[in-house]
């Protein structure tokens, strides 16, 4: 009997102690919150100068209820000045209904053209150099009709890194993918092969960043939807879990979030209790709401914003298709492709670099 408690005890201490050590690394993870900041400037304590245009956006509350709407942002940060703010190389929304755990991922094309409050009309991806993430959410919240709660933000050394931590991601390549720029430098050259193969970071990052071909960032954001989703089936696998600790050091400096702890707890769990391989991914604007535009002598893409809204209500009401386990499908992504073959892509790619 006396050692039978003592092994319980050891069981619980040891449970208290694995429990602490990851409650300590989310409290380290969210709380880390450098004064280098790039968005320093937005801060509505900082008394910079762009933080007037944050102070009347703050975010919604997320009671824990309701959909829960997050705003994944990317930057490319390559041959800027320290403290120098890129547009939004990637735009996503993840949204996640706590009550069916039912999870959406919408990649928001960068050149739709939208409304940037307080600063009239502009391509979507400058909204986060106008005002920061705060403007950033309210600017892609009013174009979906979405309450966007929390932002994620990170630039190419966070997404490489993130993939390392995690052992890297077995990926169906759909071609071969080539592409060089003397802008860019040779260790951002993109050379890949079509098939089934391991990637870490660098050939992730080339994988995602490609969009030279026919459909430009119209088949760029369908490739990464599918590619999050399979970082996210991996990030709920128990090898994932047990270095948890270690991938969120890894990656704390390469992140910025308006998570609390608290918050990030609740999300984490919610996150894995929705199921990676059913999440839907959704282009946004879909190719049948949108029309391509000259404003200001550049070619940007148009959207009727109240029949978008509508669009994505019915997507949530949507009943998901049985996912193919061979494959790593995207429910939205293809159709969004192929009905944009009839739209000329030269002018989508000039909204950034590859």
């Amino acid at each position: 009997m006396f050692r039978l408690k003592t092994a319980m005890l050891a069981l619980v201490v040891l449970a208290v102690g694995v429990v602490g050590y990851y409650g300590y690394s989310f409290y380290d993870f969210a709380n880390d919150h450098p004064d280098d900041s790039r968005f320093k400037k937005f801060d509505p304590g900082s008394g910079g100068a762009g933080a007037a245009d944050t102070v009347n956006y703050p975010p919604p509350k997320w009671e824990g209820t309701e959909r829960v709407n997050i705003l994944l942002l990317g930057g490319d940060s390559r041959g800027l000045e320290e403290n120098e703010i890129p547009r939004s190389d990637t735009i996503m929304v993840a949204s996640i209904d706590p009550v069916t755990k039912k999870a959406h991922l919408f990649s928001v094309l960068r050149d739709t053209y939208v409304k940037i409050p307080g600063h009239g009309s502009d391509r979507v991806n400058s909204a986060i150099v106008l005002g920061g993430p705060r403007l950033a959410m309210k600017t892609v919240g009013e174009l979906m009709g979405l309450d966007i709660q929390y932002y994620v933000y990170t630039d190419f050394e966070g997404f490489v890194k993130l993939i390392d931590e995690i052992g890297g991601i077995d990926f169906e390549v759909e071609k071969d993918m080539n592409y060089t720029s003397r802008a860019d430098g040779p260790e951002y050259d993109i050379h890949l092969k079509k098939g089934f193969q391991h990637m870490d970071g660098k050939t992730a990052l080339a994988y995602v960043r490609f969009r030279h071909d026919a459909l430009s960032d119209f088949s760029r954001t369908e490739r990464q939807r599918k590619f999050l989703t399979a970082v996210a089936q991996k990030m709920q696998s128990t090898y994932s879990l047990v270095r948890l600790p270690n991938i969120l050091r890894a990656i704390d400096p390469y992140i910025e979030s308006n998570m609390t702890v608290t918050e990030m707890v609740k999300l984490a769990s919610l996150g894995f209790e929705a199921k990676a391989q059913q999440v839907a991914g959704v282009q946004i604007p879909p190719s049948n709401l949108l029309r391509e535009v000259q404003r200001g002598g550049a070619s940007v893409l148009d959207v009727d914003d109240d029949r978008l809204r509508e669009f994505i209500q019915e997507e949530f009401t949507r009943v998901p298709e049985t996912p193919d386990p061979a494959n790593a499908a995207d429910s939205g992504g293809s159709s969004s492709a192929a009905g944009a073959e009839a739209h000329s892509q030269d002018s989508t790619a000039k909204g950034g670099q590859g």
